[in-house]
């Protein structure tokens, strides 16, 4: 541990000596996150999410989406007090619907039960995303607090299912009705966690989902998502439906910590690691040139991400 402590906070990535700084010496360093947010790459990609709400939805696993690359900045602690990011966030909250959800452009055919034309719409697959970015970035506004609140109510006692904005009409994933939609309910599990207050029952009943489905991965695969070989290979940046993000997100709640199921998901991480660190096994292509992008060697953004989690399951609550 102490080696890789070392190599995180020598990285010459600056977004990860900055977040290494945070989790082994909790110190909050401004030359840190000034160096990080000037990072050509990062400006690049804050540059780009100007341009909101980008391409059209064609799939929602798809790591080009804005939504993804707003969650990345988010997850490496850029905030709205880079003033850059308050024009993208005003974009954002200029796309609100009558329920103040954040809407994308979006396209579904007739023959899938939409309307064959591009609408303003929202699916449980990316308005959390999004809502979720904003309240990490510490983006505080009331019609915020209402869309949380909307999308909370639709919890089943299964979890969340596939849920759209009214403006998609019938559509819905390949899924029974009555089934959870596991991506649905881990990224509502990861903006409930972080909105921080009231909803108690909806996070443990998110938790129990999200375990049941590991402990019965051979027979449950609600939505066609299923825990095998794909799921379980090593992958950053949180984006989709896979091992180290499921992890990360039920390693927050207190409660879950000493869960076999868990700590059982856990060891599958952490027979992974190497003497240096933790290597890719799984990449997004456009993510290709990041630190993360290659499977040959380690990736310090993917050994940081392990132990938080690890510091997590470790250290009493």
């Amino acid at each position: 541990m102490e080696y890789k402590k070392e190599r995180l906070l020598n990285s010459k990535y600056p977004y990860i000596k900055y977040n290494a700084e945070l989790l082994f010496n909790n110190k909050d360093i401004d030359e840190l996150k000034n160096q990080m947010e000037y990072d050509p790459k990062i400006v690049s990609l804050i540059d780009e999410l100007k341009d909101w709400p980008g391409p059209q939805i064609s799939s929602h696993k798809s790591a080009n989406q804005f939504f993804h690359k707003l969650v990345f900045l988010a997850d490496i602690r850029i905030t709205n007090e880079t003033q850059v990011i308050n024009e993208i966030i005003d974009k954002i909250l200029s796309t609100l619907d009558d329920d103040y959800v954040p809407c994308l452009q979006m396209l579904i055919n007739k023959a899938y039960g939409g309307s064959g034309e591009i609408e303003k719409a929202w699916a449980l697959c990316d308005a959390p995303n999004t809502l979720y970015a904003m309240l990490k970035m510490l983006v505080k506004d009331k019609r915020i607090d209402s869309a949380v609140h909307n999308l909370a109510d639709k919890i089943d006692d299964f979890g969340y299912g596939c849920h759209v904005s009214e403006s998609l009409g019938k559509w819905r994933g390949p899924g029974k009705k009555a089934d959870p939609c596991p991506y649905a309910t881990l990224v509502m599990l990861k903006l409930l966690i972080i909105y921080g207050k009231g909803f108690d029952k909806e996070i443990d009943i998110c938790s129990t989902v999200l375990l049941d489905l590991w402990e019965n991965s051979k027979t449950k695969h609600p939505y066609i998502f299923y825990m095998g070989n794909d799921f379980q290979k090593l992958k950053v940046p949180f984006i989709w439906y896979d091992l180290m993000h499921v992890v990360d997100v039920l390693s927050q709640v207190p409660k879950n910590r000493n869960d076999s199921r868990l700590l059982e998901m856990f060891n599958v991480i952490k027979k992974k690691e190497t003497n240096e660190g933790y290597i890719p096994e799984s990449i997004y292509m456009p993510w290709k040139e990041w630190d993360f992008g290659q499977k040959k060697i380690v990736s310090d953004w993917l050994t940081l991400c392990a132990l938080q989690i690890e510091n997590r399951l470790t250290t009493s609550s």
